[in-house]
């Protein structure tokens, strides 16, 4: 369902933003609506669609796509470009943002609940950014930003086992497409935040964990989008948001593995819900 069409509209770039419903995607969706663009909306809750594509049509005057789609779904990224096309429309600018956590051990929920995993934030992922990429080259011009994470550069512990093996995937993705595409006007970048103030823990059933913790460095979910936007047109391939995650992610890279896994393995211990 698309709002605000025009023929003005085909004039416009558009963004298509997966897991805009909330978080870093309804913040992604509203950056580059506030810059004029398009914007494609692509999550489960349909409800939430609609009113953030009302939102952003009244105060922009953009037009919007609303497609309401399960990324954990096989090859559930063609039917997202099939609806792109249906409007007359094609992918500018690809925000790989969709996902969520399983905060227990690998065979701790079934293989199914882990298969999703996997195919909305990797398989599907990667299946958008094949669909997009040739017109992207073509018309000389794409931007693709893969929302990793922190955790990217951390080893792997108890408990949401295969988190950062996928945010890893994501950022060497996303060295790859840039090797391979930058020539062609198409800049891609990963991004990689620490904590962010979002539903993200409340979906992973870890809300009341975090309602306990005191943290000094949560990041909103605008200013994420704020640097890996800039990042995006500025060529950055990889980026930290965040001093404090800097720092972080230096620490993760530069100190010996087993010191790491021992401090990372004690501090996510108490978000293992097994």
């Amino acid at each position: 369902m698309s709002t605000a069409g025009s023929g003005a509209a085909r004039a416009r770039r558009l963004a298509l933003v997966t897991g805009a419903s909330a978080g870093l995607g309804a913040a992604f969706a509203r950056a580059y609506a506030a810059r004029g663009l398009d914007v494609a909306l692509v999550a489960r809750r349909a409800e939430r669609l609609q009113a953030l594509a009302s939102e952003l049509t009244d105060k922009h005057g953009i037009e919007t796509l609303v497609i309401p789609a399960d990324l954990a779904e096989w090859e559930a990224h063609a039917p997202v470009i099939d609806a792109v096309e249906a409007a007359g429309r094609h992918v500018d600018v690809l925000i790989n943002n969709a996902g969520f956590g399983i905060p227990q051990s690998f065979t701790a929920v079934p293989w199914s609940r882990q298969r999703d995993f996997l195919m909305t934030m990797a398989v599907n992922a990667c299946g958008l950014a094949h669909d997009v990429l040739p017109g992207m080259a073509a018309r000389r011009w794409g931007r693709i930003v893969n929302v990793a994470s922190l955790a990217a550069f951390s080893p792997g512990v108890a408990g949401n086992s295969l988190y950062p093996g996928v945010k890893s995937l994501m950022i060497k993705f996303s060295q790859s497409l840039d090797a391979e595409n930058r020539a062609a006007g198409v800049k891609v970048t990963a991004v990689c935040p620490g904590f962010v103030k979002t539903e993200f823990a409340a979906q992973a059933g870890i809300q009341h964990i975090m309602d306990r913790e005191q943290r000094t460095f949560f990041q909103t979910a605008e200013e994420v989008v704020e640097t890996a936007i800039a990042a995006n047109e500025r060529g950055r391939v990889v980026v930290v948001p965040g001093w404090h995650n800097k720092v972080a992610a230096t620490m993760l890279r530069g100190l010996p593995e087993p010191l790491v896994r021992r401090i990372i393995a004690a501090g996510s211990a108490k978000y293992h819900l097994d």
